[in-house]
């Protein structure tokens, strides 16, 4: 596998935050719909058993990673306020080559980051709420029920803010050519939630770069940061020394499936983007960690989740004393 680094723009609002696991059911709707089913079952071979085709982080300011999430233990010290240093939850790519000590130093707040892409500080996205309601053809009017006025939030960027997205890639399954393709589509037709009536477009920034990452060359690597939501149940991963934030997923079906009358899925427990999970046994030639799920639809049991997640790798000390 490859990884590459595509960048987007957004052009609207979005209804829905641009996660690497809900952005990887898009995308194998789009390719669906671009390849055909019998493609899409072709790549899809192999997902629960360690071989996915492809690997979708979150949606990160372009430049940036997510700074880990550790204990501040982990930290040199500073006399930055502690709130401050709440606030500091971006990594400059241009930090990496830095000791882990000194990244929470060199982190950026959201306004920072925001700034460092735009020249403007502010949010990385403020939420509005949008008002909707339906009128009822016998009546004229709005009423109760599913007539009744309701609001739904739209997440809004500034109009020059860039994300990066990180993807580990087969291309002996699926070329890059054919994966911009089809984010690019998304890209025109629309992201998440609202996608019909104008949410979640984007365009595509450039081509796709091929990523390495930066390092300190005396300093091996022994653990992974995650760029996206992840499954680690059952990874080998030594409990001690991997710290995380649960999430709880709460998926429904995108596309046609929504008209199956039961567009929900089972909730599932991941860990968030930002986590350090520190294997027994380190490969250096991994770009992503995780597993694919099944069983995760009632009404469509061929459905699989992202699982897995896009991984930096980075030197964790054996004590944060």
């Amino acid at each position: 596998m490859n990884r590459f680094r595509l960048t987007i723009q957004p052009r609207s609002a979005f209804g829905t935050p641009l996660a690497g696991d809900t952005l990887f059911g898009q995308l194998c709707w789009t390719l669906r719909h671009q390849l055909g089913n019998e493609r899409l079952v072709q790549l899809l071979d192999g997902y629960a058993a360690g071989r996915p085709f492809a690997v979708v982080s979150d949606g990160l300011p372009t430049g940036f990673l997510p700074l880990p999430g550790l204990p501040s233990s982990f930290w040199k010290s500073t006399d930055d306020e502690r709130k401050l240093l709440k606030k500091k939850r971006w990594l400059p790519l241009a930090a990496t080559a830095s000791p882990l000590a000194e990244w929470q130093s060199q982190a950026h707040t959201d306004s920072d980051a925001v700034k460092a892409v735009t020249g403007v500080a502010m949010a990385l996205s403020t939420e509005q709420s949008q008002p909707h309601n339906s009128i009822n053809r016998r009546t004229g009017t709005t009423g109760e029920g599913k007539f009744a006025p309701y609001s739904q939030t739209q997440i809004w960027f500034h109009p020059a803010m860039q994300i990066d997205l990180y993807i580990a890639l087969d291309e002996s399954r699926l070329s890059i050519a054919e994966f911009e393709a089809a984010l690019s589509y998304i890209g025109q037709t629309g992201f998440g939630r609202d996608a019909s009536i104008g949410l979640g477009k984007f365009d595509l920034v450039g081509p796709a770069m091929h990523e390495t990452f930066a390092r300190i060359a005396d300093e091996p690597p022994n653990a992974w940061l995650t760029l996206a939501p992840c499954a680690p149940q059952g990874q080998a991963f030594c409990p001690q020394r991997s710290y995380y934030q649960p999430l709880t997923r709460f998926g429904r079906h995108g596309d046609i499936a929504v008209q199956a009358g039961k567009p929900f899925k089972r909730p599932i427990l991941l860990a968030r983007g930002g986590s350090v999970f520190w294997p027994e046994k380190f490969d250096p030639a991994r770009l992503f960690i995780g597993q694919g799920l099944t069983g995760v639809s009632d009404v469509m049991p061929e459905t699989v989740h992202q699982g897995y997640a896009p991984v930096f790798a980075l030197t964790l000390p054996e004590s944060s004393s």
